[in-house]
């Protein structure tokens, strides 16, 4: 929003300006567009659109503040129900100056200020920043990619652990098991082999007792 100048203020004081742009406000809003001078045009501009400002809030403290400085309920009225639903879309710049001349007499500089109460259209985004854009978004879309493959290989790779310890156990109870059978197994063979030679031995010594007493008789 254009600030107002720095040095002489116009009419003869501070309240008599305030009142005089007041009452150049009043008329912009009623009409829409009105001619004055180009310093009161300057003027009026940031105290119309900060009023416009006021009106798209539309709630009763804006009213109120807007009251406060145009007295005409009427004004205010039009202001707040016809105004500001044409210009909700618009980001500033409510008003429009234009220049139309000079003025017979004293020559001063003539202008139009009105409302600018078009509808807003979007401007449409050129072929380079549509393609700057989506050049933008692809290496994000990459880097997406490339990360929720590689937490999956990880994922997996946990599972795979996962599974080869929980095998691991079974497969060392089976061993422990096939060693134990065995040495079962080979302990029973020595035993009977340590009994097999027992025997034979104790059948070498009863056929050593017999021979001799065989020979005496």
């Amino acid at each position: 929003m254009p600030t107002p100048t720095k040095g002489p203020r116009l009419g003869g004081g501070p309240a008599h300006e305030r009142l005089l742009l007041a009452n150049l406000a009043a008329a912009l809003f009623t009409h829409k567009s009105i001619k004055t001078t180009e310093t009161k045009a300057k003027r009026l501009r940031p105290v119309a659109e900060r009023l416009i400002t006021f009106a798209k809030r539309g709630d009763l403290h804006a009213r109120r503040r807007v009251l406060a400085i145009i007295g005409d309920k009427t004004v205010v009225h039009e202001l707040f129900t016809e105004i500001a639903p044409l210009v909700e879309h618009r980001e500033g710049g409510y008003t429009r100056i234009t220049k139309l001349g000079f003025r017979k007499g004293d020559n001063a500089s003539m202008v139009q200020i009105e409302l600018v109460l078009e509808p807003v259209n979007p401007k449409p985004k050129s072929a380079k920043k549509a393609a700057a854009a989506s050049s933008k978004d692809a290496p994000k879309s990459d880097a997406k990619t490339v990360a929720a493959e590689d937490a999956a290989a990880d994922d997996a790779a946990d599972d795979a652990e996962v599974e080869v310890a929980d095998d691991a156990p079974a497969e060392s109870d089976e061993t422990t098991a096939e060693v134990e059978t065995e040495a079962a197994e080979s302990a029973d063979s020595v035993e009977a082999e340590t009994v097999d030679a027992e025997v034979a031995d104790a059948e070498v010594a009863d056929a050593a007792d017999v021979a001799p007493a065989e020979e005496t008789k």
